[in-house]
């Protein structure tokens, strides 16, 4: 369970990190089945854009090893204080998100960031399209990314509340052209982090994977958590983004009170 500092925490930046979630023992059988899988079902070259978009490994996406990572870990009992008790749908499967290190002879650059839902044509879904598919991101770290510019995963702080406003000025119909670019409060924080370590994010805060410079593969598994209504809801996330979020409305009430 968070703490009430830790809500509100949650309720300004739009994420917050929760060390030591997932046991060693859980990480290393996850982090096994996914490099045996490089090595024996492998990555086809013209695929990797997709992989990187989508989900590498998919052939394990739903297997025990991975899954079990949200549902037999704190990490369920940490997203239902935040959205309620009983309405996390338990995902039936991960995104394995892996970032290998980068070309020899190409500099790091600062990451660029995005909101999920916005078709590219390379996700899986058409440019010009768009959908808000979920209500929080679960990132959780498979193994150490102890510094910058490690593939780590990236956010931008409070620009879920800058999207919120926004959207509302704007409409969030501007989603169908691409992902908007004004200059947000904050530029981008870089997770670093441990092994088993949690990210819990908004689904309105503008994240990506930082380059890797590193001489390690960045390995993650990424659950896309549903409140029970937020089919139901929709686009009105957007601007109403805390409707799914019942803890963090309590926090947010008791630290006014």
């Amino acid at each position: 369970m968070l703490t009430q500092k830790q809500k509100l925490e949650f309720h300004e930046n739009g994420y917050i990190t929760v060390p030591g979630v997932v046991p060693k023992l859980m990480v290393d059988s996850a982090r096994k089945m996914i490099n045996h899988s490089i090595g024996a079902v492998g990555m086809h070259e013209g695929d990797l854009e997709k992989f990187r978009a989508q989900s590498y490994c998919d052939e394990i996406r739903n297997a025990p090893q991975i899954v079990d990572i949200f549902r037999k870990t704190p990490i369920h009992n940490i997203a239902e204080s935040l959205l309620g008790e009983g309405n996390v749908q338990v995902p039936g499967s991960a995104q394995i998100a892996l970032r290998f290190p980068m070309p020899l002879d190409r500099d790091a650059k600062e990451p660029g960031g995005h909101l999920d839902g916005l078709g590219s044509g390379t996700n899986g879904m058409a440019k010009g399209i768009y959908r808000r598919g979920f209500t929080a991101l679960a990132v959780v770290y498979l193994a150490d990314v102890p510094e910058p510019y490690s593939g780590n995963f990236t956010v931008w702080p409070k620009s879920h509340s800058f999207f919120a406003d926004y959207f509302k000025k704007e409409g969030h119909e501007i989603l169908a052209n691409g992902m908007p670019r004004p200059e947000l409060p904050e530029g981008p924080t870089q997770v670093v982090g441990k092994a088993g370590d949690v990210v819990l994010t908004h689904h309105q805060v503008v994240h990506s994977a930082a380059p890797n410079a590193s001489a390690d593969i960045r390995y993650a598994v990424i659950f896309r958590l549903r409140h029970v209504d937020c089919e139901e809801n929709g686009y009105d996330g957007y601007t109403d983004i805390w409707r799914e979020w019942p803890g963090i409305q309590a926090a947010v009430e008791n630290g006014n009170a």
